[in-house]
Formats: C-alpha cells, sequence, structure tokens
C-alpha cells in the first residue's frame, strides 16, 4: 500500500483481494510443479505457499527498484515508475489509458498528437532533450506529465483510441462493470454465464473460468450455494457430525 496512491494521498489498496487470488494461483502452480517432480522422480513433497511470500514477489520492479537503489519508491498515482507517458490522460471527454513503451512508440505517439492540435508545437518536442529519450522522460516526469496531459485534452476518447491505435501505440478505455461484461470481446470469450437455481426465479449470472480447453473443457456443475446451503451436508460428511450434533447446531442458530 506504501507504492499505491496518489503521490499527496493516503496509502491505498487495491480494487480486489489480489494477495488472496495470486496466492491461490501460486499454490496451483506450485502443486503442478510438485506433480512433475513426482512423475520423474516417484517422489512427493510438500508445497508451502505463504500469502506473505507471494505478496512481497509481487512487488517485481518496485521491489527491484528499491534493492538496485536503496530509495524508496514514491506513490505516483496511476503513473509508471520506469515508464513516461504510460498512463491515465485526460481527454476532452474523460480519460483514457496511454502506453509508451520505448523511444518508437514515443515518436508515433508525438505524430498522432500533432493531427489532434496542429497549432500545438508537439512536433517540437521530438527535438526537445527533456523529452527526446525514456530516461529523460523518466527524469523529468512532472514536466513531460503536464505537457503531454494538455495535448491530450484537445481530443475526446473516441479519437484517441481511434487514431493511437492506427498507429500501433498502446492504448484502452477505462471501462466500468457494465461496459466490461457488455464487451463484444468479453461476450465472445464466453466470460459470463447463466446457471439455473433452484431458490432463484431467473438463471444466476457468473463469471467464467478464464481456462479455455479444446479437449477438456469446464464443466460447469453447481451454481453458487445458497447461504448455508451445504452446512448440514458438510457437517455430516466432512465433519463426522451425528445428526443429533447437526440439530442441535441449528436450534443454537451456529448454523
Amino acid at each position: 500500500m506504501s507504492i499505491t496512491g496518489e503521490p499527496d494521498g493516503a496509502p491505498m489498496k487495491v480494487g480486489l483481494s489480489i494477495c488472496d487470488l495470486t496466492a491461490g494461483m501460486h499454490g496451483a502452480i506450485g502443486i503442478l510443479a510438485a506433480l512433475r517432480h513426482k512423475n520423474e522422480t516417484g517422489e512427493g513433497q510438500q508445497v508451502d505457499i505463504s500469502m506473505l511470500d507471494v505478496t512481497t514477489a509481487l512487488l517485481a520492479n518496485q521491489g527491484m527498484n528499491y534493492l538496485a537503489t536503496n530509495k524508496q519508491p514514491a506513490r505516483l498515482g496511476n503513473n509508471h515508475p520506469n515508464i513516461v507517458p504510460y498512463q491515465v490522460m485526460p481527454a476532452s471527454d474523460g480519460f483514457f489509458i496511454l502506453s509508451v513503451g520505448n523511444d518508437a512508440t514515443w515518436v508515433r505517439f508525438v505524430e498522432v498528437a500533432h493531427r489532434a492540435n496542429p497549432d500545438a508545437g508537439a512536433e517540437s518536442l521530438l527535438e526537445d532533450p527533456l523529452f527526446k529519450s525514456a530516461v529523460a522522460r523518466v527524469t523529468n516526469r512532472a514536466h513531460v506529465t503536464d505537457t503531454c496531459n494538455a495535448l491530450t485534452k484537445t481530443q475526446p476518447i473516441k479519437w484517441w483510441l481511434e487514431h493511437l491505435e492506427k498507429a500501433s501505440v498502446g492504448c484502452s478505455p477505462i471501462m466500468d462493470l457494465e461496459e466490461v461484461f457488455a464487451d463484444p470481446h468479453v461476450k465472445a470469450r464466453g466470460m459470463v454465464i447463466e446457471m439455473e437455481h433452484k431458490e432463484l426465479d431467473k438463471p444466476a449470472r457468473v463469471i467464467a473460468s478464464p481456462f479455455k480447453f479444446d479437449k477438456t473443457p469446464v464443466s460447469y456443475r453447481l451454481p453458487p450455494p445458497m447461504l448455508g446451503e451445504h452446512s448440514e451436508k458438510i457437517l455430516r460428511e466432512v465433519g463426522g457430525y451425528t445428526e443429533q450434533e447437526v440439530a442441535d447446531l441449528r436450534e443454537a442458530k451456529a448454523i
């Protein structure tokens, strides 16, 4: 959290349970690696996955920046620590994502920015030493960001996405969840499915698995359970509770 949030704001958490999700993913990867070892050697082993370890590993380039320089990274809001501009940009009617990953892409972005407003002098940035290289743009982050923001504010989001994509400059809209699930690519990938549920008067809409197998497609056998729907079954079949013990828990409102 110390590296997430606006520079002058409070430390900020991410918008979803990233540490829980990635710990589970690393657990699955670790199990697959152990199974591979078992197939090769016949020997099993313990897979030890810590959420602390996984979260530390997720520090990635920010963590390596600190280990290489011993300098605490500052919060950068939506900015990239090693690339500028690679961030949220203002348009005349909202915001979009811009990803200028290298100097060649910077040239193409400036060419698009010149078409957006020929009188703004964008082409002069190609020879300006404060902008000319990736290192210079990071070193002069605040000035570069303010200059680029002034350029992108001259056209609406749709204009930028259309022209940047044609120029092979990384860009993206910023979608809310309604827009995400209505997106034609999300629909084409089958990332929302409907499952009949006995307790609901219409099918439950749920997020699908991202795994796509051509031989063994993911099987969706059961809809999401209602609160406590399987409590008694789990207590009896897994926990070994007797019928009377389960009844006592129910009466005590423990389940």
